[in-house]
């Protein structure tokens, strides 16, 4: 058994921004004022009986090592998380335990992590399971136990899906700070639309393929887990893991670089699972095509197909301020990683049709 506690630390891609190294790099004076600022409100809450409390994520991994996530908050004594709808900026109300020790569990191994400066566990944890959805517990040195679950994808799996969220499955303009703040603080799950069509597309690759693993990859915060994960099951879509990403200070900048928490993500998934070949979908509204050709620039055997979401003029007006894509580098990276392209869930699903045939004799 092993476990580290795992950034996410990978090569540098052309053209995308460097990740932050922690054990590394001096902090930048973001992450400095953000640490002394949560000290201070820390202390006085700990004095009033505020306790460590896990908000647990569902991590993924192999029947030999998985990758387990997790967050520790201060919560009250006896606090529960809500079950009902909720605007998005309760998600938001929470202090962070920094440096936090926490005994994880899981298949009768355990494991001692320690919470990183945001309060997140992010560990790989040698463990043998059978495939399947599998309970993990997160239990720090003071306060309740919390069940989580970790994804065990089949070793005979050979296919699988990357998914983008904002404007691919979920209707969100996220780009555009109005749109942003109301999307992400002010809206109830239950208001977020469907991208149409992408669920039933998404359905019908699981048909086909039912131990393909589905891995949601989004530059949204953590603490939108919660939502995110009822709107895809509202919806219909294949659950799976949601690898989203922090909002606040780095020990490079003020905020953390989207485009390399999706490579650094995609890199992940890509070594762990060796012999699965991966569907990256996404839309035109921001990075998304220059994410996945990079990729499939540093692993050409991997992926069998790239599908992108065409958002209307309109749309990407509220993306990005503009009524064309953003510009690309043009191309495509391999000729044999087709890129298929369509304003919906049903284009898509009709321009992939010949390319998932190639895959049709995936478990």
């Amino acid at each position: 058994m092993s476990s580290q506690n795992s950034p996410e630390h990978a090569p540098v891609p052309d053209g995308a921004e460097a990740p932050e190294h922690p054990d590394t790099q001096r902090p930048h004076v973001a992450a400095v004022v953000e640490d002394r600022v949560l000290a201070m409100l820390a202390a006085p809450l700990r004095r009033f009986g505020w306790t460590p409390h896990v908000d647990a994520y569902t991590g993924y991994g192999t029947t030999t090592r998985v990758r387990v996530l997790a967050r520790v908050l201060l919560a009250p004594r006896n606090w529960a998380p809500p079950k009902a709808d909720r605007r998005g900026f309760r998600n938001y109300l929470g202090i962070p335990a920094p440096g936090e020790p926490v005994r994880v569990t899981i298949g009768g191994t355990t494991a001692d992590v320690v919470a990183d400066r945001a309060g997140y566990v992010d560990a790989e944890i040698d463990v043998a399971l059978a495939p399947g959805v599998r309970e993990v517990t997160f239990a720090p040195e003071v306060g309740g136990t919390t069940s989580g679950s970790v994804v065990v994808i089949d070793d005979e799996a050979t296919f699988g899906v990357v998914s983008d969220i904002d404007d691919t499955v979920m209707v969100t303009a996220v780009p555009r700070p109005l749109l942003a703040v109301w999307n992400t603080f002010l809206l109830r799950t239950s208001s977020r639309r469907p991208v149409p069509g992408m669920s039933a597309l998404y359905r019908d690759i699981h048909a086909r393929h039912p131990a393909a693993p589905f891995v949601y990859v989004s530059t949204g915060a953590w603490n939108t887990s919660s939502v995110l994960r009822r709107f895809l099951a509202r919806h219909g879509f294949p659950s799976g893991p949601l690898l989203l990403t922090d909002w606040g200070p780095t020990n490079t900048g003020w905020f953390r670089s989207g485009p390399a928490h999706k490579d650094a993500s995609i890199d992940r998934l890509v070594e762990m699972f060796p012999q699965v070949t991966w569907l990256l979908v996404g839309d035109d509204g921001q990075h998304d095509p220059d994410i996945y050709r990079r990729a499939v620039q540093r692993h050409p055997d991997r992926f069998l197909a790239v599908a992108i979401r065409r958002l209307t003029a309109a749309q990407q007006v509220l993306s990005h301020g503009a009524p064309a894509p953003l510009p690309d580098e043009g191309g495509s990276p391999d000729p044999d990683v087709p890129t298929v392209s369509g304003p919906d869930g049903q284009a898509l699903a009709h321009a992939l049709e010949r390319v998932l045939g190639r895959a049709s004799s995936a478990p």
